[in-house]
């Protein structure tokens, strides 16, 4: 079936089981899950922060400084609210930003990443481009998401992991979870990719587990918000949900103080997995996070729609299109925030 067809049917399940009568009971479990869902003020946060996308895409269908990965997560975030390549509003522009993607592959033997921090804006890439797959009708994608794939493949180093550039020198846990997110999405493409790859790069993440359940950049380091949200994250997408190491994980999210609503360093890229970490763990946690990063995030849009970028050096587009994807997990139409 088609994954957007799948989303649908889903959606479609849902929507005859909330206008089902309810008992008194259940009808206050379902004003008390509807906190947790899309407020009116978050919907039009949302619409606002893809104005602001659009309008600031720059003329070779790219946004933002690191331009591939900021493409990439722009790409998704339109997509999170039902928006693809080549239909309404917004298809002529996503059209464009899939085009520079695959240009980009084209260009560079299918790496997508740049210069510097290139495995990270690789990951980004395959991931996004592996979600779009099925939804557009362009019959390059295929072959980009493949090589792309590949060159993740071959970059895998002897401890299961990832670092900053193509080869299988060096490993840290953030670039390593990049890649372990597009292989998930790459795979449920339909795309083939080894167990043994995943097997040995869970190994990898959770050599990097510290004693306090946390996750370090690399193993043997001091744990971090950010890094343990990837970390956990990269475990559910590998099957690993009642792992030790997943559980011990959550609870050190779970328990971290309350300033990781307001002030952790990587602030978009942690909250863009600790999201759904929740909403991977259960209805619970959700039901207790989304409201707290939502009510954090809306102060934090700027009068233009956008949201700054300060992860890394990164533009208002990441920054945006972080928030975005964070606020919009309750629309479910991306196949990577499926439970």
């Amino acid at each position: 079936m088609n994954r957007f067809l799948k989303t649908l049917t889903l959606g479609a399940a849902l929507a005859t089981t909330l206008l089902a009568p309810l008992s008194p009971a259940l009808a206050e479990e379902g004003r008390r899950v509807g906190v947790a869902e899309l407020s009116p003020e978050a919907e039009s946060a949302i619409d606002k922060g893809l104005r602001y996308l659009a309008s600031s895409q720059a003329e070779d269908g790219s946004w933002g400084k690191f331009k591939t990965g900021e493409t990439a997560v722009a790409l998704m975030a339109f997509m999170v609210k039902g928006h693809f390549p080549g239909r309404g509003t917004y298809g002529a522009k996503l059209d464009r930003a899939v085009a520079f993607l695959i240009k980009q592959g084209q260009e560079k033997g299918g790496f997508l990443g740049g210069n510097l921090q290139g495995m990270y804006e690789h990951g980004l890439a395959t991931l996004a481009l592996s979600e779009v797959w099925g939804e557009s009708d362009n019959d390059q994608l295929r072959d980009t998401i493949k090589k792309a794939v590949d060159i993740i493949l071959k970059a895998q180093n002897q401890q299961g992991g990832w670092r900053y550039g193509p080869q299988p020198y060096d490993a840290d846990i953030s670039a390593t979870v990049m890649q372990i997110m597009a292989l998930a999405s790459a795979r449920d493409a339909g795309i083939l990719v080894p167990d043994e790859t995943l097997n040995r790069a869970v190994k990898y993440v959770i050599a990097c587990q510290h004693p306090l359940g946390g996750f370090a950049y690399q193993p043997g380091g001091i744990p971090g918000f950010a890094r343990t949200a990837a970390g956990v994250m990269s475990l559910f997408m590998t099957g690993q949900r009642n792992s030790p190491a997943l559980q011990r994980g959550l609870d050190y999210l779970q328990k971290y103080d309350a300033t990781k609503f307001s002030n952790v360093s990587f602030y978009y890229y942690a909250h863009y997995y600790a999201i759904q970490c929740m909403y991977q763990s259960g209805e619970g946690s959700y039901q207790k996070w989304y409201p707290s990063i939502r009510d954090a995030l809306l102060p934090r849009q700027l009068a233009d729609g956008s949201w700054s970028g300060n992860d890394g050096g990164t533009s208002p587009a990441f920054g945006t299109s972080i928030s975005i994807l964070v606020l919009g997990v309750p629309y479910r139409f991306l196949p990577i925030y499926q439970r």
